[in-house]
């Protein structure tokens, strides 16, 4: 059985309004159910988990209601970082559950089912598998000039766990280190196979974003 955590605890703060980011419309529909109704399209029997501050939770069933939005999930409560946002989320994984667990960001409303299925199978085969895709850019390392862009890839989500491999791995301490899952899967020891992403699975957090994701739709 295959599940998925969807992250949402955004605030808004960039995008310089009251509105949380994962609530702001694209073209009619907020980000959080685009990025739930691609999880959806990817599978029916996926379980997901959507983890939530819980001072924005009732504004979240007023927009489900709001836009007759049905698609099944579970409820968990947001917590004070992501990793204990991730946490919260796994507890609602049977302690016994064998299969994959992803992690996505709610605000990650473009990534294909081809992605997504391609960092699943990777994890049932892997045990831990990332999107990731090449940087075009050039890179600088401050005080030390430029640095080869070719040794690094941007990293997005999903990212996929065996789901007993996770549960595992989020029973350490916190760190500030632990900046994604796949930083704390590999911190327990466990490395970490990395698929290609696809260009347009954007983080929105910026008003520009934004404008990115009017286009996308």
């Amino acid at each position: 059985m295959d599940y998925v955590i969807i992250v949402a605890g955004g605030k808004g703060l960039r995008m310089g309004g009251e509105i949380p980011k994962q609530f702001l419309p694209i073209g009619g529909i907020p980000v959080l159910m685009r990025t739930m109704m691609r999880f959806r399209e990817y599978s029916d029997n996926l379980n997901i988990i959507l983890v939530l501050p819980k001072a924005q939770q009732d504004y979240w069933r007023e927009l489900c209601e709001k836009h007759n939005f049905t698609i099944e999930y579970q409820l968990a409560d947001g917590g004070e970082t992501r990793f204990h946002s991730v946490q919260n989320g796994l507890a609602l994984v049977p302690d016994d559950a064998q299969g994959v667990v992803g992690v996505h960001d709610g605000v990650r409303p473009f990534v294909t089912v081809e992605v997504i299925h391609a960092c699943y199978e990777a994890a049932r085969s892997q045990k831990a598998a990332i999107p990731v895709t090449p940087v075009v850019e050039t890179l600088r390392q401050m005080e030390k000039g430029n640095v080869y862009r070719a040794d690094y890839r941007l990293v997005q989500t999903p990212q996929t766990f065996d789901i007993q491999l996770l549960k595992a791995a989020n029973r350490q301490p916190y760190t500030e280190t632990f900046t994604d899952d796949a930083s704390v899967v590999e911190a327990y020891g466990h490395p970490v196979a990395m698929v290609d992403g696809n260009r347009e699975n954007i983080k929105i957090t910026t008003p520009f974003d934004l404008k990115i994701a009017e286009i996308l739709i």
